[in-house]
């Protein structure tokens, strides 16, 4: 059946359903309702500045302003920079840390 060209088509009975939240949906709410996502983000944030992350991602922004101009330059584009730089950057030791944590959270919450 073609759809109407003035409406737009009826949506069918699975989407107005309500869907079942995924399993990472589902660890997300746990971690937020009991505050860990936010004690883990505290974790993340003083690791990073211990191993020096934090300073090297500023340098690296200070960098690119310093080349583009500080008047050429915006903040999407130092995220679109920095971005693939800071992912690839973070040490796997602070990675395997935080991994831990969130597997002990999700043996205790026995999910």
């Amino acid at each position: 059946m073609r759809p109407s060209v003035n409406r737009p088509p009826t949506p069918d009975v699975q989407e107005n359903q309500e869907k079942e939240p995924t399993l990472q949906e589902t660890i997300n709410i746990k971690l937020i309702e009991s505050g860990e996502k936010e004690r883990l983000m505290e974790l993340l944030r003083e690791r990073l500045v211990e191993c020096g992350w934090k300073d090297e991602m500023k340098a690296i922004c200070r960098a690119f302003i310093k080349k583009k101009g500080r008047n050429n330059v915006t903040v999407d584009d130092l995220v679109h920079v920095i971005t693939p730089k800071g992912r690839a950057s973070v040490p796997d030791s602070i990675k395997a840390e935080l991994l831990q944590r969130i597997r002990k959270f999700l043996v205790s919450a026995a999910l």
